[in-house]
């Protein structure tokens, strides 16, 4: 039995994607910063069906998140495929001109450090199995820099090249590391931005293995 991690679980494309992995035969490993909301949608998700487990750590501390990764993969098998989708802090949101090398510090951790942190945590197990799936999921200012959303503009743009990165490099281990763009917001109902829709993305990005960058929508990058 092997697992999928999402990073920055939550109600929305987290629970989606819980449920789509699900269906195929996979454990379920939930992290977020809350430990009240992470069970509680762990037992939403175990209602369901779903062998769901939640696990608490930002993604700032990498110390935190690799423990629950290895701790998961400890409890539930090992973590075959990674989803790295936590929601941008505020801050990282704000115009240029109110951004502060703070911000920029903050945002860098939570882009670059964190998904570094993360992959190197599952890495081992996924080259035990000679094969994985590490997906990127970033909203369109990853590709396309905006001066209203500073931070994410910055750090994001360092995030897709650790990924295109890793997506070169891990290749010839079976590893195939791919980027999710959203541009917007994810949108319930939405024809190509609703959760479930998206999560049926990131489910053939795992087996179809093509390409690295993936637009939900046309997106004039």
């Amino acid at each position: 039995m092997t697992t999928v991690a999402v990073v920055g679980a939550g109600p929305g494309l987290g629970a989606a994607t819980a449920r789509r992995f699900a269906v195929e035969g996979f454990e379920v490993a939930l992290v977020s910063r809350s430990r009240e909301r992470v069970d509680a949608l762990a037992a939403e998700l175990a209602r369901d069906g779903v062998r769901a487990r939640g696990y608490v750590a930002d993604v700032r501390d990498a110390a935190a998140l690799s423990s629950a990764l290895g701790a998961a993969a400890e409890a539930q098998g090992v973590v075959e495929v990674l989803q790295y989708s936590p929601l941008p802090h505020r801050e990282f949101l704000k115009p240029l001109a109110e951004t502060s090398r703070a911000d920029l510090v903050a945002a860098y951790e939570f882009a670059v450090l964190g998904p570094l942190a993360a992959v190197g945590a599952v890495l081992p197990g996924m080259r035990s199995l000679r094969r994985g799936t590490i997906v990127f999921v970033n909203g369109g200012s990853a590709v396309r820099p905006s001066s209203r959303v500073a931070g994410t503009s910055i750090a994001f743009a360092g995030e897709a090249a650790l990924a295109q990165l890793l997506h070169d490099d891990l290749a010839a281990d079976g590893i195939h590391v791919g980027q999710l763009i959203v541009p917007g917001s994810i949108v319930a109902g939405h024809p190509r931005k609703d959760p479930v829709v998206l999560a049926q993305r990131v489910w053939e990005m795992h087996t179809d293995r093509a390409g690295f960058r993936h637009f939900a929508e046309e997106f004039d990058a």
